[in-house]
């Protein structure tokens, strides 16, 4: 029984220090996944390996379905508490405000001028002038807000510009229908004639 404990306490405390030590790693090492489930993936895959060394199925099972049962036990745990998420996924850290690199975040993110800008081809940005605040995310993305001129249209603000141009259309079409000259010719049509002019 105490071997068991020993195992399950080495399988948690394992993940926990995966997640440490590519929390040190930093943000690019990670790109997609949070930190929780690249330590997971990563011990799955290496778990997955143990029953052709070890030919032990059923250890492999369990410790697989202890790593798992870990990331959700986290993800549940950063979902109740700010400062636990803070520590185990971190937060987004600033790279750019009002058009200008920040060099000192880039350094301890240990991310060059040349990296950043790729991020910023990638999202179509053409000019690091043009983004007001830039991000990188704790999956080391880039997240970015352009500045307003920088923005592209939306539908709601083309709503908004041509709406004036839409009314005045209505307005001179509904004035040109009192002018129409066949308005009168139309009006006289219908109307029944005198049987003495049939």
């Amino acid at each position: 029984m105490d071997v068991t404990w020993t195992f399950i306490f080495n399988s948690f405390l394992m993940v926990l220090v995966g997640i440490f030590f590519l929390r040190i790693a930093g943000r690019k090492s990670i790109s997609q996944m949070t930190l929780a489930q690249t330590v997971i993936m990563i011990s799955v895959g290496s778990v997955i390996i143990q029953p052709i060394i070890e030919a032990s199925v059923l250890r492999t099972t369990v410790v697989t379905g202890i790593f798992v049962l870990s990331l959700i036990a986290l993800e549940w745990i950063q979902l109740k508490s700010n400062k636990v998420e803070k520590i185990i996924t971190g937060k987004s850290r600033i790279v750019i405000q009002n058009g200008e690199l920040l060099p000192q975040e880039l350094k301890k993110h240990r991310l060059t001028v040349d990296q950043l800008e790729m991020f910023l081809r990638q999202q179509g940005i053409a000019n690091i002038k043009n983004v007001k605040t830039g991000t990188i995310e704790p999956n080391g993305q880039l997240g970015y807000e352009l500045k307003e001129d920088a923005r592209p249209l939306t539908v709601g603000e083309f709503k908004k510009l041509i709406g004036p141009l839409i009314q005045q259309q209505q307005n001179n079409t509904s004035n040109s229908n009192k002018d129409d000259l066949f308005k009168e010719i139309n009006q006289s049509h219908s109307e029944k004639h005198p049987s003495y002019l049939q």
